[in-house]
């Protein structure tokens, strides 16, 4: 082992260390004190350290247009302390939410139609984004008996990476990485089971391009083409934080099924995967409207866009509104 491989052994030892010391200080305080002190580090986060506030502003500006320096520091702020909280509520999880007391937990927002989706024999695509905690829902999730399988770019960190697939894991939830998967998705699908999705990643210049608040993003093909391919009804979900920590609301944004294609009239969002896609992605605007202050707006969800690629989704929006007129 040469030296800088020791070294970078050594940080990676230090840095699960401290986490690991935060979440045993976290889970010796009560939730309120949490949220309590969540709020005051989200005012130094977003006021006095300019701790990805380029990125953060930028994302802002965006979809927000030219809003006031004092709303920007709000939803810095709300952003922040959202983060912040999310952490707190991942270290108590485990000790607070089972089997007998969600109830207690979550809201489900159009039950029947959830339920539906989550034991249908088929299997499931759950797609979400970085909006409210989708940790804690993962978790949750399989306390009720419905595990899920996640597609997740694993830590760089090895000892923080096993920490987190260890909670993750604890209530049936399984991992597979962003690499190198697609025969274990494959046989997951086969099998009729539940893979969940984080959709909001940048896919880079190969991915499927379309308009995500009104700017160009890239999308990964792949979850359009799983439902395509296996006929696996695609789950728009969301997990919103309500009026305390812990308390969410677990909700329903829609249900793409491939089997409507062979109906009489077939949804125009099922004719093509750039179609879902873009159905998706307009669910998902849906669900950060909710609660903006509960979206990851430090994501880099917008990156720089080929000329080529402006023109065409150009060309396709006056295509629509020719269609419409």
């Amino acid at each position: 082992m040469d030296n800088s491989e020791s070294k970078r052994k050594m940080l990676d030892w230090i840095g699960y260390f401290a986490l690991r010391c935060v979440i045993c200080v976290i889970q010796c305080v009560s939730l309120e004190t949490c949220d309590r002190v969540s709020r005051v580090i989200a005012k130094i986060l977003a006021d006095w350290i300019p701790l990805r506030r380029r990125i953060t502003d930028e994302n802002l500006h965006r979809v927000y247009g030219s809003i006031s320096e004092a709303h920007k520091s709000l939803l810095r702020q709300q952003m922040w302390h959202h983060l912040m909280l999310m952490v707190c509520e991942i270290a108590h999880a485990p000790r607070k939410i089972h089997r007998y007391n969600y109830k207690n937990h979550f809201y489900m927002h159009r039950k029947s139609e959830v339920l539906t989706a989550m034991l249908d024999l088929r299997p499931t695509i759950l797609v979400t984004g970085h909006f409210g905690n989708f940790e804690v829902a993962g978790y949750t999730v399989g306390l009720l008996g419905t595990p899920t399988t996640t597609i997740a770019r694993p830590l760089d960190n090895p000892y923080i990476n096993e920490f987190v697939q260890d909670f993750r894991g604890r209530a049936g939830q399984r991992l597979l990485p962003k690499e190198g998967s697609s025969v274990q998705v494959q046989e997951l699908l086969e099998d009729g089971g539940s893979l969940a999705i984080l959709a909001d990643q940048h896919a880079g210049g190969k991915g499927v391009w379309v308009e995500f608040f009104g700017h160009a993003t890239s999308c990964h093909k792949a979850l359009a083409l799983f439902v395509l391919s296996s006929g696996a009804p695609m789950v728009v979900n969301y997990t919103r934080r309500l009026d305390r920590p812990l308390k969410f609301e677990l909700g329903l944004i829609g249900v793409a099924d491939p089997k409507l294609i062979d109906a009489p009239n077939p949804p125009d969002y099922l004719k093509s995967v750039h179609d879902l896609t873009e159905w998706y992605n307009n669910c998902m605007e849906e669900m950060i409207r909710l609660a903006p202050e509960q979206y990851w707006w430090l994501h880099r969800r917008w990156r720089e866009v080929p000329d080529k690629v402006l023109r065409r989704l150009e060309n396709r929006k006056a295509r629509k509104l020719k269609q419409a007129a």
